[in-house]
């Protein structure tokens, strides 16, 4: 078997040093270049073609944001940027970078960590990481033109009251796209469950609200499904969203299919407390969390929609809802935005 190819990115020497210890510890992991800034990581990373990059955020002389862009515009590889999460700024930058094409984002280690801990999710998250297929990603930024609709025929007015959207690695980038292609202000309350670190989950918040021009905030545990203007709600990390009478819980259930929080739950929770009046869309991730709860959805008679292979980084959970037909529709990403889209405008023709 090949031996992956990985070339490491990080400006400081100490922790750059440690991680090529990591790296050359495991036998299936060959180091084909070290760098210290973004020039010199570009550089490497389009005359080594390795297999995957291992990134940081903060580098001197072009920042890794600016890496990630060109990288993946030009020479695309899969990248796990290895970031901070102590610096508000940074982590805002790791998440303009997955919205850019970057695959994954691991946490620094913080010297907290038991013993070997840290180096294990390393070396787990490199192989992880390495093994999505990535496209090239245009180097422009999305503008979230206002979206012209019409109301579709097919559709019954009023009858979808609310929309929920689960996802796991490329969520970041994908919801980002959805909800730019959403007229803001939207009429029908948003949820979202997506996989994502304890360190990274309030600043992803922030960073979505910042620009998708919708109101993006963790939920409340409590605060009403229904509340006017409450934007998109997102699980916090760690702690399952579902829905009970109307209202908001989060709770601290045993992990689903090793997830907390989990989109399974969510559904589930959704399709006994709302049937037929929700919207569920199962975007990119790995593993199969959300497919018994899409098909959960689809039983109680709600709309269901997977995201298609060609769009997604990671097609795993969205294929395994197709596997189990839980999904009405298989959309790649730009037209699950216009089919949420005229669910709103449907809404809007009912209201009115």
């Amino acid at each position: 078997m090949a031996r992956l190819r990985i070339l490491v990115v990080e400006d400081s020497t100490t922790v750059r040093r440690r991680m090529l210890e990591i790296l050359a510890g495991d036998p299936g992991i060959d180091i084909v270049g070290e760098a210290a800034d973004g020039k010199a990581a570009i550089a490497l990373a389009m005359s080594l073609r390795p297999d995957i990059i291992s990134l940081d955020m903060m580098l001197p002389v072009m920042t890794g944001l600016a890496a990630t862009e060109y990288i993946m515009a030009h020479a695309p590889t899969p990248i796990l940027i290895v970031s901070a999460s102590t610096n508000r700024g940074e982590m805002h930058r790791t998440y303009d970078a997955l919205a850019a094409g970057a695959v994954d984002v691991l946490e620094k280690p913080t010297g907290l960590e038991r013993e070997g801990e840290w180096e294990r999710r390393y070396l787990a998250a490199i192989k992880m990481a390495a093994r999505i297929k990535v496209i090239t990603h245009p180097r422009a930024r999305l503008n979230g033109a206002h979206v012209e609709m019409r109301v579709p025929a097919a559709t019954e007015p009023g009858r979808i009251a609310l929309v929920a959207f689960g996802a796991s690695t490329g969520g970041p980038a994908a919801m980002l796209a959805l909800l730019q292609a959403l007229p803001a202000p939207f009429p029908l309350p948003l949820l979202l469950t997506l996989h994502i670190g304890e360190p990274f989950g309030g600043a992803f918040a922030e960073w979505l609200d910042g620009q998708s021009g919708h109101r993006v905030a963790l939920a409340v545990d409590g605060d009403p499904v229904a509340r006017p203007g409450a934007g998109l709600r997102l699980a916090p990390p760690s702690r399952h969203l579902i829905v009970e009478g109307g209202l908001l819980r989060l709770s601290d259930e045993p992990e689903r299919n090793s997830c907390r929080p989990s989109v399974d739950l969510m559904f589930e929770s959704l399709a006994a407390s709302h049937g037929a009046s929700v919207a569920a869309c199962l975007l990119t991730g790995m593993g199969r969390d959300g497919a018994a709860g899409l098909l959960a959805i689809r039983r109680a008679g709600g709309t269901t929609i997977a995201q298609d292979e060609a769009s997604a980084i990671v097609f795993g959970m969205p294929r395994e809802a197709i596997r189990l037909g839980a999904a009405q529709r298989v959309l790649p990403l730009a037209a699950i935005g216009r089919a949420v889209s005229e669910l709103a405008v449907t809404e809007l023709a009912a209201r009115t």
